[in-house]
């Protein structure tokens, strides 16, 4: 023994007893009393026994088992005497309240706002050291429009379906939040279609609309853009085709896309085509005031689909099953599906 260091065998000694008392936690209730390997019970122990927590003060006296479960709604005191004598056991019992839905919405919203947060305030990350702070607020938004309408200029169309892709994503979100449904209760498959409705149908066929609406007002009908009155014809005519053509195409693509039967879709075309004419009047035309008459053309589809933000928030409470907007946001979907 005179090669062995004293110092060394006294911290083997105690780096296995606390192995050992680790270890203890998770006898088998048939093992009422344990000896550890240096000779002394292990005290203030908690043995677990087939979702039961069995309380020991110590292994000298009786094992003493308690009616508390993992399974069972526990008590604030017997939540802190389980976190005292079972750091382990305490946080399964966290664990397994946890809402799995909840943490993957939440986890996807606070990626998603950080991602897009950290892009907007990084936008002049390379020429920004010295600014003030009254600098950075008045230069990053401006920068960061400067970026959006360059992208813009360079890619039209796959820009404002992304655009429209995230506006209708935030308004379906914001949707379900106005009717009252939890953070675990979010339905991501709804919150996809909004996502793709926007993506592959109102981003392009906005870009289309709009070119060819300032052709046919400039062109076609010759409207005079410094006339006041010239935004009434435009605002009709959008409200009496544009509108209309978007909402039956809205609820086309979400009807393919829950594998709706074509008879169902078309029966819901025929619903909510004059319901849906009559929503868009309370806020369409007055929108489109600004749309026609203030935005230019490259910018309207992004200001229209700001609009649709709010309308689609105001309509989610008191939307039947499968209406929406006037411009075809979904406020409500057909719980069927």
């Amino acid at each position: 023994m005179k090669n062995f260091n004293p110092k060394l065998i006294a911290c083997a000694c105690i780096f296995f007893q606390c192995i050992f008392s680790t270890v203890q936690a998770f006898v088998p209730s048939s093992c009422s009393r344990v000896v550890n390997p240096f000779g002394t019970p292990t005290s203030s122990s908690i043995v677990l026994k087939r979702e039961r927590i069995i309380l020991a003060s110590d292994f000298s006296e009786e094992i003493k088992k308690s009616d508390i479960s993992f399974d069972d709604e526990l008590s604030e005191d017997e939540l802190q005497l389980l976190r005292q004598k079972d750091p382990i056991g305490y946080l399964i019992n966290d664990i397994k309240k946890l809402d799995i839905n909840a943490v993957i919405n939440t986890a996807v919203l606070v990626g998603v706002a950080v991602a897009v947060l950290s892009r907007l305030a990084t936008v002049d990350s390379a020429i920004m050291r010295g600014w003030t702070t009254s600098e950075m607020a008045v230069r990053i938004p401006i920068d960061n429009w400067n970026d959006y309408s360059a992208i813009l200029d360079k890619s039209p169309l796959s820009t404002k379906a992304i655009t429209s892709a995230t506006v209708y994503t935030i308004g379906d979100f914001i949707a379900q939040a106005s009717e009252g449904v939890k953070i675990g209760e979010i339905d991501r498959p709804r919150i996809l279609r909004s996502l793709l409705a926007g993506l592959i149908g109102h981003g392009p066929l906005s870009h289309i609309w709009y070119d060819a609406s300032e052709h046919l007002f400039d062109d076609v009908l010759r409207l005079d853009p410094n006339q006041w009155w010239t935004v009434i014809p435009k605002v009709a005519i959008d409200q009496a085709t544009w509108g209309p053509f978007w909402n039956n195409t809205y609820i086309l693509l979400l009807g393919l896309m829950k594998r709706d039967s074509l008879m169902s879709i078309w029966n819901e075309v025929k619903r909510t085509t004059i319901p849906l004419i009559v929503s868009g009047l309370k806020l369409w035309p007055l929108a489109h005031v600004v749309t026609y008459g203030l935005v230019p053309v490259e910018n309207r589809l992004l200001w229209v689909d700001l609009v649709e933000i709010i309308w689609v928030t105001i309509l989610a409470t008191a939307a039947a099953g499968g209406e929406s907007s006037g411009h075809g946001v979904s406020v409500k979907e057909d719980e069927s599906s």
